[in-house]
């Protein structure tokens, strides 16, 4: 995206693969609640994660190792001008799908439109952007925009390639159990319903000599397990079902590892530390329900959030609050502090629209003594009143409503639930009453999707180089779009104009201004109420399995685990 590739021409490997590492051998993943189908691209149904990676591949994969640098995978070159103004992809001659046959031309060029028209929300926002296509050869294809933009050669460059003839006479916005034919490592040997998916390493699989794939998809066989919660799922673990885990809440890390298959060495303990920015973690609330429509309201919700208390509670208080939505990088704003000259120069002209904070400083509130929670409540209730929000006999009202809203979370998970709980306690204190529902992975998906909700769980992994998946996030054209991402209904024209200016951004001070930009808009914005994050992730995992020396810049993202493991013979 910006400067040069960090590996030259010719590189043999990616530095975070080991290509002497052995084939074969089995490795068993948990995944928390189920699904109902095996088309990962459509907005109907619940796929399981890694179908999509394992199975199917795009023109280019990504470095984890550089914060956005593609290399050619199914493509051989790629072709574009300074301005970026087009794109145009030359396929290997030996890129051929599991079933043998070749990929070609029409598959890619059917699987960008189809996408577009029938895949999730956000295939579509990228390919309005695609004026032409234009066969130029009997294996390369060219893109011209409607507009220069920095990003859409990589984004493109990233879209799943699927086999045009596997679906023909089928309805692609359907959900199936019938998995997509990819070009991918894997292929999908054994599904159970709702339960467990099971991938088998084509042994014919035409790219396992490529540079960028060498030392990487070494097991034979990955398995995917499902459980309802991820209690269960942790027994799992400790019980020798699951070979990986991932604990997220340090409290746990500290006190639940002392089991058996540790101490005689059949689990290993790891903590990675990664340079990824926070992202963000919290409750959002819907602010297409009128009474999350005003930042004050929003505000005085996260006054109530005890985050001090919450914080000991669930992780032995070690871990740092969320204060920025890029957060452990430099992209994202100083809590507290004004916006420099050329950050405030690109807010000018929203000014009139901004949330209070956005130009002067924002920052989460204190917590920091005895007595600063009772003081938080307290503001709380101020702004609540000058939002028209009164308490009659112990219940906040307006207008003779109460407020009472219901936070919708999903089945499995216990940390959130634990959080939610506590901070539902803390909220009838205002006289505000908020009742939690817990709903099965499938209905989750139905009522998020449609924006069937007040408040729910978000989180929201974000990149070193942030680009057009912003438009999906926080654009205010997928706010009323079904399936789009932007949980929050967030319409904001200068949040969009800050995402236009970090795709056309040329140089990293660019790029890093507009981030910070848009990162004041969506702070000040007041939509979620932030949770914690960690800068290392603690990993166990079986005994006998192994992964290179070299952590990648992004730590254990999925593409560094498990894909560059390997099981000891």
């Amino acid at each position: 995206m910006y400067g040069e590739p960090a590996l030259p021409a010719g590189f043999d490997h990616l530095p975070y693969a080991d290509p002497a590492a052995p084939k074969g051998g089995t490795i068993s993943i948990g995944e928390a609640g189920g699904f109902d189908s095996l088309n990962p691209y459509i907005i109907r149904g619940r796929a399981p994660w890694n179908l999509g990676p394992w199975t199917v591949e795009t023109l280019m994969a990504r470095s984890l190792d550089e914060p956005f640098t593609l290399y050619g995978l199914l493509a051989e070159s790629v072709e574009t001008d300074e301005a970026r103004t087009f794109v145009e992809f030359t396929l290997r001659e030996g890129a051929r799908f599991s079933d043998g046959s070749p990929v070609t031309v029409d598959d890619v060029i059917w699987s960008f439109e189809t996408l577009a028209a029938d895949g999730q929300p956000r295939y579509a926002g990228s390919w309005s952007k695609v004026a032409e296509t234009i066969r130029t050869g009997p294996r390369s294809v060219r893109f011209t925009f409607t507009e220069p933009d920095r990003e859409l050669p990589l984004v493109l460059g990233l879209r799943p390639v699927l086999k045009k003839a596997q679906w023909e006479g089928k309805d692609f916005t359907e959900s199936t159990l019938e998995p997509p034919i990819g070009s991918g490592p894997y292929v999908v040997d054994g599904v159970d319903p709702g339960r467990s998916v099971t991938y088998r390493r084509n042994p014919d699989w035409w790219g396992h000599d490529l540079p960028i794939n060498r030392g990487l998809y070494n097991f034979d066989t990955i398995r995917t397990e499902f459980y309802a919660d991820t209690s269960v799922m942790f027994e799992a673990f400790k019980s020798g079902n699951l070979s990986l885990w991932r604990e997220l809440n340090p409290a746990r890390w500290a006190i639940n590892f002392d089991f058996p298959a540790v101490r005689d060495g059949g689990v290993k303990l790891e903590e990675v530390a990664h340079r990824r920015p926070s992202g963000m973690e919290g409750l959002v609330m819907n602010t297409r329900r009128p009474m999350f429509d005003d930042w004050r309201v929003r505000e005085a919700l996260i006054l109530a959030f005890d985050f001090t208390l919450i914080n000991q509670t669930l992780t032995g208080g070690v871990e740092p609050r969320i204060d920025s939505y890029f957060a452990n990088s430099d992209l994202g704003m100083t809590p507290g502090a004004a916006a420099s000259q050329a950050v405030a120069d690109l807010l000018a002209p929203y000014k009139d629209s901004l949330a209070p904070g956005a130009l002067d400083g924002y920052a989460l509130p204190r917590q920091d003594s005895a007595g600063a929670q009772r003081e938080n409540l307290r503001r709380a209730m101020r702004l609540l009143v000058e939002a028209g929000w009164h308490v009659e006999q112990g219940v906040l009202t307006r207008d003779g409503k109460p407020f009472r809203f219901e936070i919708l979370l999903p089945q499995g998970n216990d940390q959130v639930a634990t959080v939610t709980q506590i901070y539902v306690e803390a909220l009838k204190r205002l006289g505000i009453e908020a009742r939690i529902t817990s709903v099965d992975s499938a209905q989750y998906k139905e009522r998020t999707t449609n924006f069937d909700y007040d408040m729910t769980h978000i989180l929201r992994a974000l990149s070193l180089s942030p680009g057009t998946e912003q438009v999906l996030y926080w654009g205010s054209a997928g706010a009323n779009q079904p399936g789009s991402r932007n949980l929050m209904g967030m319409m904001s024209p200068a949040a969009d104009a800050m995402i236009a200016a970090m795709l056309r951004a040329k140089e990293p001070d660019e790029f890093r201004n507009a981030t910070e930009a848009l990162d004041r808009i969506l702070m000040t914005g007041r939509f979620v109420v932030p949770f914690w994050y960690s800068k290392v992730s603690r990993i166990a995992y079986r005994g006998d399995l192994r992964h290179p020396g070299h952590v990648p810049l992004y730590g254990d993202w999925p593409g560094f685990m498990p894909e560059t493991w390997w099981q000891e013979p």
